[in-house]
């Protein structure tokens, strides 16, 4: 956890006169990950509880955002199965060999020695989300029964980092 602020607040309307009031602020986190390959899926779920438990987070929700371009964030099963089908799919609408102009890397002037020709990844990206915002209760992400918090990686592998932020009430 990177830092976080919280300070004390009524608690609806009127709360003031019977003396109610709860610690609610905002905790800013950071995941760092070094995907394992070109075009994949990660799982983010145990990491985001994680921040959770540490910001101390009871009750509100938590913003899960990727910092990077070909890369997306997404709630979905993380079953083997349909993670392949879900890639095949993304595949299918933005095909590696598609010839992207992205890609003609010499008309791109000032690009750092390591870049790749990955319009392919850029344009699967707009496909997907860049964050996700989970409601949490009693501590926890209100995620359905089979529902992950996923990264998706688009032109891997390669060092990723995902932005927390929870907002929310905060355990005593």
């Amino acid at each position: 956890m990177e830092g976080s602020s919280f300070g004390a607040c009524a608690r609806w309307p009127g709360a003031e006169a019977a003396g109610s009031t709860i610690d609610f602020g905002v905790s800013v986190g950071r995941v760092h990950l070094r995907t394992t390959e070109t075009f994949g899926v990660f799982d983010l779920t145990a990491r985001v509880e994680g921040f959770l438990r540490a910001a101390g987070l009871e009750d509100g929700w938590v913003n899960v955002q990727t910092r990077h371009t070909t890369t997306g964030i997404c709630v979905n099963e993380n079953e083997p199965l349909l993670l392949t089908d879900i890639l095949a799919l993304l595949e299918r609408l933005a095909p590696r060999d598609a010839g992207y102009a992205h890609d003609e890397l010499h008309l791109r002037p000032g690009l750092p020695p390591d870049e790749r020709p990955n319009g392919h990844a850029h344009a699967k990206a707009l496909l997907l989300r860049t964050a996700e915002t989970v409601n949490v209760a009693a501590g926890r992400l209100q995620l359905g029964t089979w529902q992950r918090v996923l990264l998706v990686e688009l032109d891997g592998p390669r060092e990723r980092e995902v932005s927390l932020l929870a907002l929310g009430e905060r355990r005593r």
